[in-house]
């Protein structure tokens, strides 16, 4: 399911320059972030610039990114011959653990 994102522009022009507008707002966005567990989406010049994740959110996603590539990775070790039947893999297990 996609997650919704909160867009935030980071800087706006001022007449004394230009206004860092998520630095001035930094903890309360973050506080955004932390309580709706969905990612910050902040822009310069109206385009995406960086996106701030909730924590537990990006270390899941890492986590099932990891688990991808391990699938991949097994996916081609099988298709190149290198696959071992469920039966083996158990027999190989068990000679390991019974050391």
């Amino acid at each position: 399911m996609p997650r919704m994102q909160s867009r935030y522009h980071l800087a706006e022009e001022r007449s004394g320059g230009r206004h860092t507008v998520f630095r001035a707002n930094a903890a309360e966005l973050i506080e955004q972030v932390r309580d709706t567990r969905r990612p910050l989406v902040l822009t310069q010049g109206g385009h995406s610039a960086a996106v701030v994740p909730d924590v537990e959110e990006h270390d899941s996603l890492l986590e099932e990114l990891d688990l991808l590539r391990d699938i991949r990775l097994a996916e081609k070790e099988i298709k190149s011959g290198k696959g071992v039947s469920s039966r083996k893999a158990r027999a190989q297990i068990r000679a390991r653990v019974s050391r």
